[in-house]
């Protein structure tokens, strides 16, 4: 079984002088040429150019697919490596969508959104320098795996329970209780044992979170939606809780 370039060509989405093109390069030979001067590939060709196609797709750049086929002499532990490379990015695009799927649901409902559920898929780049710089690569990397280890039902629990102590703190802010008291130093242990479903949190780590609730508005808006306020009375309950009831 064999093909002509434009049946090739209009199948893989590309054009006739793209695959003349990689001939001459030396990436994807014709496995016949005609008399009549046209090139015709067999099955071996098509799954070269299906390689080709995936690595161009990978970003890397011909004179390097070409390294890297010449390197890979065993096709079918070239097609596994792909197929994982793929699936790998199926499972990314998958967490997108769900990522903005939440995104529209809670912003249509008027609900609070995490920083974490609406960046899942994406680039984490500029969220693993500020965590870094905060707590160290151990914690990104810590919790980074923490969190793509949830099933989808587990991370929506995880939201949930911080969405109901949000709310609780809004209401003990607005009934005037203090910071100190028995009520609000319960709901900062609840709110300890939320954070330490990734990990079991120290003083420093706690303390410094209150402060970013209140110094970072993308998470301090998570309490203050509940009454302006609310983060600033978070970070005083939460740095009680910690000096007394929590050790570094």
């Amino acid at each position: 079984m064999e093909w002509s370039i434009q049946e090739i060509a209009r199948q893989a989405g590309t054009t006739s002088r793209t695959l003349r093109h990689y001939g001459d390069l030396g990436l994807l030979a014709p496995s016949r040429i005609g008399s009549n001067g046209y090139r015709y590939y067999d099955q071996d060709a098509l799954v070269r150019l299906q390689r080709i196609l995936l690595l161009r797709e990978l970003g890397l750049s011909l004179p390097a697919i070409k390294d890297v086929l010449e390197g890979q002499r065993d096709t079918a532990v070239a097609l596994r490596a792909h197929l994982l490379l793929l699936e790998q990015e199926q499972a990314r695009i998958g967490r997108q969508i769900a990522s903005v799927r939440t995104t529209l649901h809670k912003t249509q409902e008027g609900m609070e959104l995490m920083a974490a559920e609406v960046f899942d898929g994406f680039d984490h780049t500029a969220h693993e320098q500020e965590v870094t710089e905060r707590w160290g690569r151990d914690a990104y990397e810590e919790g980074d795996r923490w969190w793509r280890s949830l099933g989808e039902g587990e991370k929506k629990a995880f939201q949930d329970e911080h969405e109901a102590i949000a709310r609780d703190w809004g209401r003990a802010r607005e009934a005037g209780l203090a910071a100190d008291g028995p009520e609000a130093q319960e709901l900062a242990r609840r709110h300890c044992a939320w954070l330490s479903s990734a990990k079991e949190p120290s003083r420093s780590y706690v303390i410094g979170l209150g402060e970013m609730y209140v110094a970072d508005p993308r998470f301090g808006r998570n309490y203050d939606r509940h009454g302006d306020g609310t983060a600033a009375f978070v970070r005083d309950a939460l740095t009680v809780y910690a000096r007394h009831r929590l050790s570094d």
